[in-house]
Order: C-alpha cells, then sequence, then structure tokens
C-alpha cells in the first residue's frame, strides 16, 4: 500500500508510544488510572495552537474544549458540558479562555462576506465589534485593529463564561476557581495574559448575577 501522510501519522504513534515507555516503563499504566488536570482550555480549533504543546505540558494536565474563535456561546451544550464536567468533576482550578492573533474566525467576523453555516457562529464575534466599534474605530491599521479584536474577543468570552449558572456556582461554593484569559501569539509562540482573571462575580452587572440561593 502507497505510504501516505495517513499511515505515517500512524507510524509517529507507535514511535511516540516507544519513546514513552523507554522514559518511563510504566507511563502508561499510571495515566490509564484516570485524570485529575488543573486546567479546563477553551481554545480556537486552528491547528497552529495545540494546548499542551505551546504550555509545556503533559497528557493529563490540561483538559480541553476548541471551537472556531475560542467561544463561550451560552447555547453551546457541547461547550457547557465540558464546563460542567470540567468544573464539578474534574474540580479544575482554573479555566483559561485562550484566543490567537490572526484567528481566522475573527477575521470573517470583521468582513460582510457570506460563509454559510459558518454565518451563525461568527455573529457572535460581530457583536462584540459592534460592542467595541468606537475603540475599533480610532485604531487606524488594519492590522492592530485586527489583534485588538482577537483580544476584546477574549475578554467578551471571559465574562460570558462568568455569567454561566455553572462558574457562579462554583464560586459561592467557594471551590478558589478562577477564570482567566490569554492571547497566543503565532509569529513568536508567546502568551500574552490579558489580566481580565476573575475569582467571583463581582466583575459583573448586578442583572448578571444569579439568584443561586
Amino acid at each position: 500500500m502507497k505510504n501516505t501522510y495517513y499511515h505515517q501519522l500512524l507510524e509517529n504513534n507507535k514511535d511516540w508510544v516507544q519513546a514513552k515507555i523507554e522514559n518511563n516503563p510504566s507511563y502508561f499504566e499510571e495515566l490509564s488510572k484516570g485524570q485529575k488536570p488543573p486546567v479546563l482550555w477553551i481554545g480556537c480549533a486552528d491547528s497552529r495552537v495545540p494546548a499542551n504543546q505551546i504550555t509545556g505540558t503533559l497528557p493529563g494536565e490540561i483538559f480541553v474544549h476548541r471551537n472556531i474563535a475560542n467561544m463561550v456561546v451560552h447555547t453551546d451544550m457541547n461547550m457547557l458540558s465540558v464546563l460542567d464536567y470540567a468544573v464539578n468533576h474534574l474540580k479544575v482550578k482554573h479555566v483559561i479562555v485562550c484566543g490567537h492573533y490572526g484567528c481566522g474566525g475573527v477575521q470573517a467576523a470583521m468582513q460582510n462576506k457570506s460563509l454559510g453555516l459558518i454565518n451563525k457562529w461568527i455573529r457572535n464575534i460581530k457583536e462584540v465589534y459592534k460592542d467595541n466599534y468606537t475603540e475599533l474605530k480610532k485604531i487606524p491599521d488594519d492590522r492592530k485593529r485586527f489583534d485588538r479584536l482577537v483580544e476584546l474577543n477574549v475578554i467578551a468570552q471571559v465574562y460570558d463564561l462568568a455569567k454561566t449558572s455553572i462558574v457562579q456556582q462554583a464560586w459561592k461554593d467557594d471551590t478558589g476557581l478562577e477564570i482567566h484569559g490569554w492571547v497566543y501569539g503565532l509569529n513568536d509562540g508567546l502568551i500574552k495574559d490579558l489580566r481580565v482573571s476573575m475569582d467571583s462575580a463581582a466583575h459583573l452587572d448586578d442583572i448578571f448575577t444569579l439568584d443561586l440561593d
């Protein structure tokens, strides 16, 4: 059978397994016993932004959810299920929303081109653009405006995380949960902390603070 990239992936897997076993013969036995990651990562589906590699962590250390443009959408049952499992069952201590400069989803939201089904998803980013239009309009450089929308989108998603009953219940129960916003640079490999961390609902408008009693 012709050697294809598909088959090379399988060969790579075998090499990876062998390397792990040579370094630690019980590696997979230990890994199979369960997971207790301290972090939930909500990131972009872009193939250039792998959570473990860019943070220097190993399998089992980060619980990962990825979608186009690292969105926290209140009707997305996939994301909410992952969040619920991570917070209430895995007992993660940190939820990180990580975007990246050069994000195609954010770039698409800055344009008027119709992209079919994707239109429904990036409409959420267009709302972020609209809400921050005055600030963005003042940035004359297209690239810098694009980069800033990437940052503003991450910040908006952190706030949307804080508005969920899952996160607010964890704060009410004093579990020590913190949420954060980061942006990864494709051009230099560095992560920028946007300093939008929260450990309570204190930063939310009262209308978004849920009565959980």
